[in-house]
């Protein structure tokens, strides 16, 4: 759970407004990132708020089970109505509140909401929020004719883009999604609030563990490591005044909150692991003879696991798998 009382984060202290304005919300964590920008941890995965004239902009909205706590944060936040939701991916952690919070929303359009059940009810999500979220998250969420969907249709997204992104301009600040394709999965996309200076990274940078590269969804390796410098580009360190709290913040897909020396360490660890592992594989060990010869030494501990739904050998076996000329 994120506390920010680790204060520190790549040896560098992380804003003390940051710090200072950490506090629960029940089985939530709330942390206050600037004036009008929050991070909601212990939903599953992160949620970042961004609050305006126009109402909340939501990015992600945590699993299916804490929607109502989810809610009851966002109206102690505000008065205002969540009008727009993005998804940085399809997994559970990340979209299973998008039906119930954007039920509680409020459409954009005007003229929303009238029970007609006809096109312009589709644009207008039958008067709640928006969700945008890129085109494969919505083939992920939704299955073909006669098969049964992994999610119910009330969370599937109501916009979707292809290509590199989508902009928006809202509550005052200019919002981009920019798909990072084959990282974490083919689906991934980050969200930038120009103006607040926060990124949210979905699960292509996660605080608590390995990145997960999800093989069966388009996730690989190399993919990995270009989001993670696309994310690095775009992110301020705190040069050269470093004792100034001004930064960009960054919301990981998990854990706590990060800035531009988190991002680096994370980087080089990741590009670290595989270069060993591909130099075990040029020099013809098999996956299990590189398992045995720990690549993951002097990183397992930190961001390691021998069991659960992320262990450090799958970790290994992806990146393995997803080299150059091992299709």
């Amino acid at each position: 759970m994120l506390l920010l009382s680790a204060v520190f984060a790549g040896g560098v202290l992380l804003p003390r407004t940051v710090r200072a304005q950490a506090r629960s919300a029940g089985d939530l964590e709330v942390v206050k990132l600037r004036e009008n920008v929050y991070m909601i941890a212990g939903a599953g995965g992160n949620i970042t708020v961004h609050i305006g004239a126009e109402g909340i902009v939501l990015v992600d909205t945590g699993n299916a089970m804490s929607s109502e706590k989810v809610i009851a944060v966002l109206n102690r936040l505000t008065p205002g109505k969540v009008r727009y939701i993005i998804n940085t991916g399809a997994d559970g952690d990340h979209v299973g509140g998008n039906g119930a919070i954007a039920k509680v929303g409020r459409t954009l359009f005007p003229g929303g909401g009238g029970g007609g059940g006809g096109v312009g009810e589709a644009v207008t999500n039958n008067g709640g929020a928006a969700i945008l979220a890129h085109d494969n998250v919505n083939l992920r969420m939704s299955a073909p004719t006669g098969k049964q969907s992994a999610f119910p249709t009330t969370d599937w997204p109501t916009e979707t883009f292809t290509g590199k992104g989508k902009s928006v301009y809202l509550n005052g600040d200019g919002i981009q999604a920019i798909h990072l394709p084959a990282a974490h999965s083919d689906a991934d996309s980050l969200v930038f609030f120009r103006r607040a200076d926060v990124i949210s990274s979905g699960d292509v940078f996660d605080m608590n563990r390995f990145p997960v590269i999800d093989l069966e969804n388009g996730g690989g390796i190399q993919g990995e490591l270009d989001a993670l410098n696309r994310l690095l580009d775009m992110t301020v360190a705190p040069v050269p005044l470093v004792w100034v709290d001004a930064r960009t913040l960054i919301v990981p897909g998990h854990g706590r909150v990060a800035d531009h020396a988190d991002l680096t360490e994370y980087r080089d660890m990741v590009t670290i692991i595989r270069d060993r592992i591909q130099d075990m594989a040029k020099q013809g060990m098999t996956l299990d003879q590189i398992k045995k010869a720990n690549p993951t030494q002097g990183y397992r501990k930190r961001w390691g696991a021998e069991s659960g739904s992320w262990t450090t050998d799958m970790f290994v076996e992806a990146i393995y798998k997803t080299l150059p000329g091992k299709k």
